[in-house]
């Protein structure tokens, strides 16, 4: 089995000169960057943390998660980054599901994270030579998310997933002697941490921003020579009101899209300004893209063919494998699939079934093998690449003393793809709250995207003769 040695290490003896790392005004080469991660393993050293370990981190972007990330990798430890959006509520039962052997949190996230210790402060004064060597197998990462029964599930995401997601994309993509990747997706999503591994296999440069802002997308572009970016929808149009027709430098290469369908007119825009946008399709299960344009063959109407090294297929209902222009389920298989679930083997064994991920996402394949989406997952809610889970906000809503039931399903809209509409059947003998008082309630437990856009009052939830909600029902109610 192939072993692999930090990348940050390698780059310092090959090219401890270029540019490694960008972020907050200040930049680091390979070399530097080498030296600060030895800083960062003898402070995990100190603090007990080896092969194995798990730590949990709540973050915004910050170079010192970077610094984190590389340092762990030389230990054989394993990174659980928490999604930074997320309440004090909603973090509890991610952290009790991973059993952190420790906890690091940016200073201003700290009080949502009992016990959790400095990321800023945590540095060492010294420095350690170790460096483990890792596999295809060794576990690097586990993305928590909550899942549609309200219970987290982590995706184990390996060495050799976050390697061969990065050659697939550089296949498709096409080679690149240094690319600098704009850094603007969260490292708690796969997006960003692909893009953190990717730029460091490839030899190139991390751009990291905190947060995306439309302004700072564009001076990256136009001033800090960025190559390559990943954006959904929502943010492409900022982006190109930004610019207002002003063309990208030759420097600029491309720009994925993810999160959900792109319409085409927006496409058609950006190419307008010699932006090239390519649809992809990918989640976190299969660490990152599944399916992407092709920068010479790229219309804008479906998210392209699998990537190099991984297979593609729709099965329909009776398990057979459907032919192109027949409509099922998106199924996955190849070297960028997660090792599983953490300590969930029930849902790891539902989900990999002889190789293959069931995506339980609906689409359909063309003559060329061109996947378009129909459904990503059939109750998910997806609003501006933020993945929303009905059950978690019903849950939410049920709470509430006036409601007797609720039911959330996510409706088209033209700014964030889709947004979440809440139903609630009133419980006998309560006042009716105003939505003001609903959007209170929901913002205690809930982070901001999550929140209802529009709360519906019914006499009850309409349901079938077996008893099951129909969310085809509601959905047409609410969009009517």
């Amino acid at each position: 089995m192939t072993k692999y040695g930090c990348p940050i290490r390698e780059g310092a003896v090959r090219f401890p000169d270029a540019e490694a790392l960008t972020f907050g005004g200040r930049s680091w080469t390979y070399g530097a960057l080498d030296a600060e991660v030895d800083h960062w393993v003898a402070a995990l050293e100190a603090r007990g943390m080896g092969a194995g370990h798990r730590i949990a981190l709540l973050a915004t972007n910050h170079a010192a998660c970077v610094f984190l990330f590389w340092a762990l990798g030389r230990l054989g430890a394993v990174l659980a980054p928490l999604n930074a959006r997320l309440t004090r509520a909603e973090l509890a039962p991610l952290v009790e599901d991973v059993s952190p052997s420790l906890t690091l949190a940016l200073g201003a996230l700290a009080e949502r994270l009992p016990g959790a210790e400095s990321l800023e402060s945590f540095r060492s004064a010294t420095s350690s030579s170790t460096a483990r060597t890792l596999d295809e197998r060794s576990a690097r990462v586990i993305l928590l998310t909550s899942g549609t029964t309200g219970r987290p599930k982590g995706a184990l995401l390996t060495e050799g997933n976050f390697r061969a997601s990065s050659r697939a994309s550089a296949a498709n993509l096409g080679a690149h002697p240094a690319p600098r990747w704009l850094g603007t997706l969260p490292l708690f999503h796969v997006g960003g941490l692909a893009m953190l591994t990717r730029t460091a296999y490839e030899g190139g440069c991390l751009v990291l921003h905190e947060r995306f802002d439309a302004e700072s997308t564009c001076r990256a572009i136009d001033e800090e020579s960025v190559s390559h970016a990943s954006l959904v929808a929502t943010t492409l149009e900022r982006v190109l009101d930004v610019r207002a027709g002003r063309r990208v430098p030759e420097t600029f290469k491309l720009a994925l899209i993810g999160g959900g369908p792109v319409p085409v007119p927006l496409l058609e825009r950006a190419r307008a300004v010699g932006l090239l946008a390519l649809q992809t399709y990918g989640l976190t299960e299969a660490c990152s893209q599944v399916a992407t344009e092709r920068p010479g063959d790229a219309d804008g109407r479906t998210a392209g063919p699998a990537v190099p090294g991984t297979e593609l297929r729709i099965v329909g209902g009776d398990g057979e494998v459907c032919g192109p222009g027949q409509e099922g389920d998106i199924e996955v298989r190849g070297p960028t699939v997660m090792a599983g679930y953490w300590q969930r083997p029930d849902a790891t064994n539902e989900a990999l079934r002889d190789g293959w991920l069931r995506t339980r996402d609906l689409g359909v394949l063309d003559s060329r093998g061109r996947l378009t989406v129909l459904s990503r997952r059939t109750d998910l809610i997806v609003r501006g690449g933020e993945n929303i889970y009905p059950a978690e906000v019903e849950a939410v809503l049920a709470n509430h003393p006036s409601v007797q039931e609720s039911a959330v399903v996510g409706v088209r809209d033209a700014r964030w793809g889709e947004v979440p509409v809440a139903f609630l059947a009133p419980r006998a003998g309560h006042e009716r709250p105003s939505d003001e008082a609903l959007e209170s309630w929901c913002r205690e437990s809930l982070a901001g995207f999550k929140l209802p856009t529009r709360f519906l009052w019914v006499d009850a939830l309409p349901r079938n003769a077996m008893g099951k909600l129909e969310r085809t029902v509601l959905r047409k109610s609410a969009e009517s």
